[in-house]
């Protein structure tokens, strides 16, 4: 499954919100994802995609090193 994920590009540099604005606008980062998505399926690799941009409910289950949680409250 390949799914666009633009927060992995949160700049938490500054202030107590992260900034977005080094994202691609979905204009531009919509068709990037569905060559991509293209790509794999052209070598024959299953691929299941989502509607770009559409809200989620994520899950996560960290096999990592390291996770960073930052709590808004905190800061």
């Amino acid at each position: 499954m390949i799914v666009s994920q633009f927060t992995l590009y949160a700049d938490c540099g500054k202030g107590r919100r992260p900034d977005f604005l080094g994202a691609l606008p979905a204009e531009q980062a919509a068709p990037l994802v569905r060559r991509f998505a293209e790509a794999f399926a052209a070598q024959g690799i299953p691929v299941a995609q989502g509607e770009f941009g559409a809200r989620m409910e994520v899950e996560l289950v960290n096999d990592g090193p390291v996770t960073i949680w930052l709590d808004s409250a905190l800061l």
